[in-house]
């Protein structure tokens, strides 16, 4: 079991942290408050900048050390008191140790005047785990995206525009690995035309480093007994990195207002995340509300099928499903979410030697190696064996979390309101059944599973439908024994209200939506595999497939597991454009991508919606936005439409 890399740290006498591997404090010891408006802020000319911010305006900090947040908080409560009402502060920090929860906590108690900020910092610091974490503040006007691991391996991996820099982390003579050219470089690509930057040391390297590359560093009186400290600017020429298939599209509407075709975990994800960056959204849903096919199952596991190889997928995973855990704190616990815990049993031999290798590569505050009695221990039940629990998981009831996500003023739900058309006239996306304009927007979202294909803009897209069937299994009150998901080839959560979900089928076949007798045989099949005692509980043997109820619905897959999340361009055009590829797949044209003017799709979930369709509609709408991604780059493109168009064109199919 690999060691959680978190921050190691002593207290001194009056309170303040210091962490033990590095022998350095983490602010001043006169006032850490007062040193971060110094250096930091004062520097940055943020209290001005804040107030000059235009309406719907932006600001995007970059820094080096999230330590305790001190920064963070400090820069939210200036954002507040002086920028606009809309205006949207975004701020991106590396952290190689982040603190315990219980270790921040007792940090920022030092500082009363923050406490409120504080608190809502604490209420999202969970499910922090190593890679890209978005944690939402304020409605979506404050937004966090910590980056936890190596400054040196997090930053090449970043996709953003920084306006100002907070170049801190332990002084250069207790953790010089840090302050290195490779970072400087990082911080000059980031770097927006303009972009400040301030930092407490003066080291003569480190100045000669950042004017080298590209910001012109000038030294100022330091906070305290420090004589000098640094401030510069970026003068230097942003780099454009991305391919151009891969590459932000240039256009932006003048109306930042859009139509989202699905109302399931993908679409109302995407609406939220788009209201809450001040666009107004339209949803349009066929059916009588929101999550009513794959997204309506009574529960849905936060589960986490993980590769030991950091695969794209994977780390999608884990960003995605810090990001669901933290918003599932805005749901009922009990009625429509418990982090219960999921336990993976480790099934047969194959299974077994999978979870030693995902013990090894993961921190035991994602998942643990558990025998078979400290298993049954945990889940209050008899099992066949034991297996990974993942103790910050649980199960969501699906539809509530969409209904929350679509409560936002900016958001309006039209339901029975089928687009069997959509069409681009003049600046806008129309939305039609027939001859009836159902509605219009600059620009159009499709998240409607695989019915997007219906559009000829998405016809090209490989996304292929999977029938799920659940079932719902009356509790009895021995089967409330259960405390925690267990899953094998199949799922059985605890009780919500008066019955569990026991599923679910995977049939590649059919068509059909009406739930069959022979598959809830099928799922009390699987409910023997995972647990004859619990079988024993629910008093399995006597019941009747054919009274049982449940639901089944599509799940909607890609051939490579991982969703569909960006923009979307003309496949024809861009096999005419690309050409070349199918010659040699190293060259990079310089053309742009025929991309369809404000066109968007977000599909492909499968069974992991609910882990990752949230975190996909932050994505998209930062691509939409020119937003920092919250994603690695290359996961970020790895999940990009434009990736099955490459492959055609460079195996030449």
């Amino acid at each position: 079991m690999s060691d959680t890399p978190h921050a190691q740290l002593d207290w001194d006498e009056q309170g303040q942290p210091l962490s033990s591997v590095f022998g350095d404090v983490y602010f001043s010891r006169a006032s850490g408050l007062e040193e971060s408006r110094y250096v930091f802020l004062g520097h940055n000319d943020l209290p001005q900048r804040f107030a000059a911010l235009p309406a719907g305006g932006r600001l995007t900090i970059g820094e080096t050390g999230f330590g305790t947040g001190l920064n963070f908080l400090c820069a939210w409560q200036l954002f507040e008191q002086t920028a606009p009402a809309d205006a949207r502060l975004h701020f991106v920090s590396v952290e190689k140790f982040p603190l315990h929860r219980d270790d921040l906590q007792r940090a920022l108690a030092l500082w009363p005047e923050l406490a409120d900020y504080a608190g809502q910092l604490l209420v999202q610091y969970v499910a922090i785990h190593p890679g890209f974490q978005r944690l939402v503040f304020a409605g979506g006007r404050v937004v966090l995206t910590l980056l936890v691991g190596d400054v040196l391996e997090c930053l090449p991996e970043l996709d953003a525009h920084i306006d100002a820099w907070f170049l801190d982390g332990f002084a250069p003579s207790k953790n010089p690995e840090m302050w290195t050219p490779e970072l400087f470089a990082q911080m000059a690509r980031l770097s927006a035309p303009g972009a400040t930057l301030a930092t407490f040391t003066c080291a003569g390297f480190v100045r000669r480093g950042l004017n080298e590359a590209g910001f012109e560093m000038s030294k100022v009186k330091g906070f305290g007994q420090k004589w000098q400290m640094l401030r510069g600017r970026f003068v230097g020429t942003p780099q454009a990195t991305a391919k151009p298939w891969f590459a932000r599209p240039d256009w932006r509407p003048t109306e930042r207002s859009a139509l989202v075709i699905g109302a399931g975990m993908a679409g109302c994800a995407t609406a939220a995340s788009l209201a809450a960056r001040g666009w107004q959204v339209t949803v349009l849903e066929r059916h009588a509300g929101p999550a009513q096919e794959a997204s309506g199952n009574p529960q849905g596991v936060l589960y986490l099928k993980l590769s030991a190889h950091g695969t794209p997928l994977s780390r999608l995973i884990v960003s995605g499903f810090g990001h669901s855990r933290r918003l599932l704190e805005r749901l009922e616990r009990g009625a429509e979410w418990d982090a219960c815990g999921v336990l993976q049993l480790a099934f047969d031999e194959k299974e077994a030697e999978r979870q030693a290798q995902l013990a090894d590569a993961f921190t035991d505050g994602l998942l643990q190696r558990l025998d078979r009695q400290q298993a049954e221990d945990l889940a209050g039940v008899a099992l066949p064996a034991g297996g990974l629990f993942f103790p910050e998981a649980g199960w969501a009831h699906p539809p509530a979390l969409c209904r929350r996500l679509l409560e936002h003023p900016n958001i309006r739900l039209l339901t029975h309101r089928e687009a069997l058309s959509l069409e681009r006239v003049g600046e806008r996306w129309q939305a039609r059944a027939g001859d009836t304009l159902l509605a219009e927007a600059p620009v159009a979202v499709l998240a409607g599973a695989a019915d997007i294909q219906r559009f000829p803009y998405a016809a090209d897209l490989p996304l292929k439908r999977i029938r799920g069937q659940i079932t719902r299994l009356p509790a009895t009150p021995e089967s409330r024994a259960l405390r925690t998901v267990v899953c094998a080839e199949g799922y059985v959560a605890p009780a919500r209200g008066d019955e569990h979900t026991l599923g679910a089928s995977f049939d590649f076949h059919s068509q059909d939506c009406a739930p069959t007798t022979a598959e809830h045989a099928s799922n009390l099949d699987l409910l023997r595999e995972i647990s004859t005692d619990l079988g024993d509980r629910l008093q399995a043997d006597r019941l009747d497939p054919a009274n049982l109820q449940g639901r089944a619905a599509f799940r909607c897959t890609s051939p490579d597991y991982l969703p569909v999340v960006g923009p979307l361009a003309d496949s024809q055009a861009m096999a005419e454009a690309y050409a070349v590829l199918a010659k040699d797949a190293r060259q990079v044209p310089d053309t742009p991508c025929p991309w369809y003017v404000g066109l968007y799709v977000n599909s492909g979930h499968g069974s992991r919606g609910l882990v990752t369709a949230p975190l996909s509609g932050e994505l998209l709408a930062a691509w939409l936005d020119d937003d920092p991604l919250p994603l690695p780059r290359s996961v970020a493109e790895a999940c990009h439409p434009n990736r099955f168009a490459l492959r055609r064109l460079i195996r030449g199919k």
